[in-house]
């Protein structure tokens, strides 16, 4: 019986021999068509690798790599299958302009995390911050130079919803933002009056006053309301 013990090294059981089998490099890919062609991946996992930024090597840009994927993954036809001198793999033109505009930041935002969950970007209430701090929202990282007792607006990323049963009803939310995280307690009547906004707003403006218990930082709300970032995360709901 022959087994693998690693990439290109082999074991026979009956012989007790080890041997090496020299593998032909994989090389870089030279293009989007170059990949398509000797990897084989579906059109819908080219989308989404293009969506997020993925295949920017090839392009630069993302909706040129979306352009491009299609391109790819059109048949050619007959008459180009071979292809032809000064074209590009099926008789394309190489270096065809994408005639799609760039995507701006909250596009590629909402790519970002409907494609992963997650961006390696710009934290989406960063780009927001400069709204934010017209309506008076302070930064997580502003809150330990408040003092206790202030009123303060926070805002953020809903990232943890938690009511635990020892709790009499209280809901603890975190907020995250590009600068780190806020904690708000949520009153139980309050709660009731805003179930929908606490429980399915992804981003969150809260409104209340500052706490300084026991060397923790929390934000007793009085109001809150969902805001509209452009992205959809999933927090970690009621635990």
């Amino acid at each position: 019986m022959i087994e693998t013990v690693r990439d290109g090294t082999y074991f026979c059981n009956t012989c007790a021999h080890e041997w090496v089998v020299a593998l032909p490099p994989a090389g870089r890919f030279a293009s989007i068509e170059d990949l398509v062609r000797r990897t084989g991946v579906r059109r819908d996992e080219l989308m989404t690798l293009a969506d997020i930024g993925a295949l920017n090597a090839f392009t630069h840009e993302r909706r040129s790599a979306l352009w491009q994927v299609e391109r790819a993954v059109r048949p050619a036809g007959e008459m180009f299958r071979e292809g032809d001198s000064g074209q590009g793999e099926g008789g394309r033109e190489e270096g065809e302009v994408s005639p799609l505009p760039s995507m701006n930041d909250d596009e590629r935002l909402q790519a970002d995390y409907a494609g992963t969950g997650l961006t390696i970007g710009p934290h989406p209430m960063a780009l927001r911050r400069d709204e934010m701090a017209l309506r008076g929202v302070l930064r997580a990282s502003d809150l330990p130079r408040a003092r206790d007792g202030r009123r303060v607006r926070v805002a953020g990323m809903v990232i943890t919803r938690q009511r635990p049963g020892t709790a009499k009803g209280f809901v603890f939310l975190t907020l995250e933002d590009e600068t780190g995280v806020a904690n708000v307690i949520v009153r139980p009547d309050l709660f009731d009056r805003e179930r929908l906004a606490v429980v399915r707003q992804p981003f969150l403006l809260v409104e209340g006053v500052l706490q300084h218990q026991d060397g923790v930082l929390s934000v007793r709300a009085e109001r809150l309301q969902g805001i509209n970032v452009g992205a959809s995360i999933d927090a970690h709901d009621f635990y």
